[in-house]
């Protein structure tokens, strides 16, 4: 059950900080709980050992029964502790990536960079439409030029 970063969707990285926090707080009191348990699991070892020492069986075999109680409550709690770590590393290792999908966007920007990167300079391709446009335009003066220029031409020769 190694979820981490999928608990991270659809949060912000401040959301995503908080949520981690409240990670860390149910760690912290885990891990104290499992020093309670630690705790009780030697009371319970001493009362088993002093069970014995006075050579009553039955409290001995109460004591070793609890003391089993204990120790397995003490296994889980720290199972439980490895996965809060694990996945709070696998969620702190997602906060950059929420930051960074956070981060706006200018695509002017994006278009100048995608220009440069390509090797051209931002604002040529306006330029070369613009001398493109100033070409066509002298074409079409030279062409009306010609065509008047071959009217009066026409118009000389008629007798």
């Amino acid at each position: 059950m190694e979820q981490g970063h999928e608990d991270l969707r659809g949060l912000s990285a401040a959301e995503a900080k908080e949520y981690i926090i409240r990670y860390i707080t149910t760690l912290k009191l885990t891990e104290k709980r499992c020093e309670e348990l630690d705790q009780e699991l030697v009371k319970w070892t001493s009362r088993v050992e002093l069970a014995r020492s006075r050579d009553s069986l039955a409290l001995s075999l109460e004591a070793e029964e609890e003391a089993k109680k204990i120790k397995t409550r003490r296994d889980i709690l720290k199972a439980e502790i490895a996965e809060l770590r694990n996945q709070i590393q696998n969620m702190r290792q997602y906060l950059p990536i929420l930051g960074a999908q956070e981060r706006n966007i200018d695509p002017d920007l994006l278009e100048q960079e995608f220009l440069i990167a390509l090797g051209k300079i931002p604002g040529e391709e306006i330029k070369a439409e613009t001398d493109y446009r100033f070409e066509e335009a002298d074409a079409d003066a030279a062409l009306e030029a010609l065509k008047a220029k071959m009217r009066r031409d026409s118009q000389d020769e008629a007798p």
